[in-house]
């Protein structure tokens, strides 16, 4: 298990529904007896909601079984954070899908990195699209091709056609923020701003002016919502941030080196175009995990245990910061969980230090923080006393509303709370109830308040 995957799930108090999606999953298993995760299927609607039938050969595993087909998103767990605060689903090469019809009367030669529609990537949990833009036959073009130039066998459709499924998606989504990574070929003049203004997404622009310079944090998801900025888009030609408003992508994140250097084990460099991933001047950091060749098939393995490796390496690579968007081919390929599950783990550990986003609560979070958590031992519990109520006031994030957690304790003198840290060695801190109490505090820190005694 990759170190960043440490379980601490002792030390977190799972909620009852552990996620608003298992809890669908949960009810649903019991109302239509649909198969769940690693149980065996014939077809995805022998599964239950949100899962998908599938095997995996490169691991040895070709009975089909159900596996997990979409994303928690995780403002939905914990919400009103820094948009920098999250991990997000990024499809490589969004547009370059194994079924889409070529040209007609033309044969495509080029790589596939997808199955699914943008619409479905997007209802299916996907936050990031990365797409291929290229002047072609007087327009934009999706073209998955080289050299700078697309060609009749490596274009795939007017971009316009992609980005309305986008518009569409927001329109219907109202709080939903997705994020586009344009590898940019358009030469035309005022192209790419033009383009996105006619598919209807200007509306939902996230202006240059508003993005962090200097690897602040970004506004918080709510602000992001209300003002209606929920379209993040970055382009790789510099000169189009000040010619056209579109953000220069390696000013504002860090990026590991794609294909095959962004999946050998025990290394992450850094793209030659991105700073250093250890870099405090930008607060976004997006990580390539996909081979320089796509093979459908290999897919399932490669979302494995070693991408649960690779995260971690990428994490100390970046001085323990977690990427904020992990990009993958055929996303929905895996042995079980897949990228859902490390997506899942990200979240967890950077929203509240626990292995899993589905652990996490608004108020229960801060007990299981991986860096601070507490213990209390009650020594006089089998006492028929009256029950008194130690009211402590956590500190919550802007924008989540504030909270409270109630211990119970009998009141005696003989009754002593320890509360440890686990700051690392040395022995545990001991405090006395009502007086000073050290609670954990998001981000994975530690402060000092105080507790009063209610009656």
């Amino acid at each position: 298990m990759s170190p960043y995957f440490t379980d601490h799930h002792s030390l977190c108090r799972v909620p009852l529904a552990i996620g608003y999606l298992y809890l669908s999953l949960l009810l649903s298993s019991f109302m239509t007896a649909h198969a769940q995760v690693l149980q065996s299927c014939t077809a995805t609607t022998n599964c239950g909601v949100g899962l998908y039938c599938g095997n995996c050969p490169a691991l040895g595993k070709t009975q089909p079984i159900c596996t997990r087909g979409q994303a928690i998103i995780p403002n939905s767990i914990i919400n009103g954070l820094p948009f920098n605060k999250y991990t997000w689903l990024v499809t490589h090469n969004s547009f370059s899908i194994v079924d889409a019809p070529p040209l007609p009367g033309v044969q495509r030669l080029t790589f596939y990195n997808q199955e699914d529609t943008v619409t479905n990537q997007l209802r299916n949990g996907v936050r990031g699209l990365m797409l291929d833009l290229y002047d072609f036959e007087g327009d934009i073009w999706l073209c998955h091709s080289f050299r700078g130039q697309c060609f009749n066998f490596t274009a795939f459709q007017p971009a316009i056609n992609t980005l309305r499924e986008v518009e569409s998606f927001l329109s219907e989504n109202p709080t939903e923020i997705v994020t586009i990574i344009i590898e940019d070929y358009v030469h035309t003049p005022k192209g790419l701003i033009n383009l996105f203004t006619n598919a209807g997404l200007d509306k939902y622009w996230f202006p240059v002016s508003k993005m962090p310079k200097k690897g602040e944090d970004w506004p918080t998801v709510t602000e992001m919502v209300q003002e209606n900025h929920r379209l993040v888009v970055f382009t790789s030609v510099a000169s189009k941030e000040a010619e056209e408003g579109i953000a220069y992508q390696w000013k504002y994140m860090l990026e590991n080196e794609a294909g095959d250097p962004g999946v050998k084990p025990g290394s992450c460099p850094n793209r030659k175009e991105s700073k250093p991933l250890n870099s405090k001047r930008a607060s976004l950091f997006l990580m390539n995990y996909f081979p320089t060749y796509p093979v459908e098939t290999e897919a399932c393995k490669e979302h494995s245990t070693p991408l649960a490796q690779m995260v971690g390496t990428c994490y100390k690579a970046a001085r323990n910061v977690m990427p904020n968007f992990l990009a993958v081919n055929f996303y929905m390929r895996s042995d079980g969980g897949g990228v859902f599950d490390a997506l899942d783990r990200m979240n967890g550990q950077t929203l509240c230090g626990c292995n899993t986003v589905t652990a996490c609560q608004v108020c229960s979070c801060y007990l299981c923080n991986i860096n601070c958590f507490i213990s209390m031992l009650w020594f006089s519990c089998f006492w028929k006393q009256r029950i008194k109520i130690v009211q402590i006031f956590y500190p919550i994030p802007p924008g989540v509303g504030g909270c409270t957690a109630s211990i119970f304790f009998p009141t005696s003198s003989w009754l002593i709370l320890e509360i440890f840290q686990s700051l690392g060695p040395g022995p545990p801190s001991k405090f006395i109830p009502a007086e000073i109490m050290k609670s954990c505090f998001y981000p994975l820190k530690c402060e000092i308040y105080s507790c009063a005694l209610i009656g």
